[in-house]
């Protein structure tokens, strides 16, 4: 994978961080990503993110759960092993809902979940550049993609003006790959 360079800024508070995002943005940088040790309400609109689509991805597992639930019943009890159970009839819809039910929420449970590691990159064999070492403790990570036409002093200098506590220029793939991390470097060395 090729490497792009980030200039990346840490912010200590959250209102700051979410001016400066919507400055970024105005100002027409392009916004690689923000890195937060917790949910801040309203980011997603600030950093022009669309709204998800994971509902979506939930019905569609839901509605094979239904099928497939359905379908395998019917298919036993009235064609491949019809049994008198208690004088029901072969297809005995009541008696199917509870485990179409279960099975309903057991695709879209585990459905979502997987799509969700996917959409986000998470797996235990997933290797991924680290802009900062406390990001996910108490700083907020701002990663500013430099462009050919992006001047790296010039970001930084407006980044400063923003209110970013810590700024430096860093070399990384901006994919994900399998692999470890390797031993000899930390993933959050910065490389200028």
């Amino acid at each position: 994978m090729a490497e792009k360079k980030f200039v990346v800024g840490s912010f200590t508070e959250e209102n700051v961080l979410f001016e400066a995002v919507k400055k970024v943005r105005k100002a027409g940088y392009k916004l690689h990503d923000v890195y937060t040790p917790f949910p801040i309400h309203g980011l997603d609109k600030a950093m022009g993110l669309r709204d998800t689509s994971i509902h979506t991805a939930g019905f569609i597992y839901a509605a094979f759960g239904t099928t497939t639930a359905l379908s395998f019943m019917s298919w036993v009890f009235t064609k491949d092993w019809p049994m008198n159970i208690g004088g029901k009839p072969h297809f005995a819809l009541p008696a199917f809902i509870p485990i179409i039910f279960e099975f309903t929420v057991l695709c879209a449970c585990v459905g979502m979940v997987l799509t969700f590691c996917y959409i986000c990159q998470l797996a235990p064999f997933v290797k991924k550049h680290h802009f900062h070492l406390r990001a996910t403790d108490d700083l907020f990570v701002m990663a500013i993609e430099c462009t050919p036409k992006t001047d790296e002093n010039e970001v930084s200098g407006f980044l400063n003006s923003a209110g970013a506590r810590e700024i430096n220029i860093q070399q990384a793939e901006t994919g994900w790959w399998l692999g470890t991390y390797d031993k000899d470097k930390k993933p959050f060395e910065t490389r200028n």
